[in-house]
């Protein structure tokens, strides 16, 4: 069993997405606080970044802090663009082709749970 861990914000340390221009990464609670099942990602998506479309090995989901932007997914080959907001959630499946884009002047945030183990990432 692991102990219980309360992380500050300014404990967490962000790193630039390499392969997204504006955007960048902090591991709120992960496998380095010994949590067994998930990790919890705080993501920040600069005005005017895009990030290309991808897909991940694992499901995550996503809920929408700040801003507005606009998160394309793939389904069976059509291409969907939704414009999300604070407090507007998500599930991208694993194997699924999404992007992100930040049209507008603000930046974007969002929370991402994903399971612990790889996660790898492939450009489409």
């Amino acid at each position: 069993m692991p102990d219980p861990v309360v992380r500050r914000a300014s404990d967490v340390e962000y790193e630039d997405v390499g392969a997204a221009e504006g955007m960048s990464k902090g591991v709120l609670i992960g496998e380095d606080q010994d949590a067994p099942n998930f990790a919890v990602r705080r993501f920040t998506l600069d005005p005017g970044a895009e990030v290309p479309k991808h897909t991940n090995e694992v499901e995550h989901e996503q809920y929408v802090l700040s801003g507005e932007y606009v998160v394309g997914i793939e389904e069976d080959g059509e291409e969907t663009e939704h414009e999300v907001s604070a407090g507007d959630s998500l599930l991208i499946p694993a194997g699924t082709v999404h992007w992100y884009r930040n049209e507008g002047d603000d930046p974007g945030a969002f929370l991402c749970a994903v399971p612990n183990g790889d996660d790898e990432i492939d450009l489409v």
